[in-house]
């Protein structure tokens, strides 16, 4: 069974820096694309970072210039290195990616990580 696990959470000030990772396991075949997502109190789970296997990235506007996405491709991992942080940034981060678990099979699944806080206060 795939699983993603996220790590490297916490508390910190305006201005600081984290590094999430996130670490895919279980059957895999296949890795599409992996992804970080971020939910804040009271809204909309939104979409940050994205990178493929191909090492191709994408940012949402919000993030460009501060968060960086990177990946461990022999160890199923992806990273989101987050500079400059704001008190907006404040959120649980969830990690997902599109996997392809069985060769045999063409089924392709995205699948989701419990999540990481990131709190940003002074």
């Amino acid at each position: 069974q795939v699983q993603l696990v996220e790590s490297g959470g916490g508390l910190v000030q305006p201005g600081g820096s984290l590094r999430l990772s996130c670490a895919v396991s279980g059957k895999i075949f296949s890795i599409y694309w992996m992804a970080w997502y971020r939910q804040a109190p009271g809204e909309q789970r939104e979409w940050v970072a994205t990178i493929t296997t191909e090492g191709s990235t994408n940012y949402a506007e919000s993030v460009k210039a501060r968060f960086t996405i990177s990946r461990d491709s022999a160890k199923n991992t992806v990273f989101l290195q987050m500079n400059s942080l704001k008190p907006e940034d404040t959120a649980v981060y969830y990690c997902r990616s599109k996997v392809r678990p069985d060769m045999s099979r063409s089924t392709v699944n995205s699948y989701w990580g419990q999540g990481t806080q990131v709190t940003v206060s002074s």
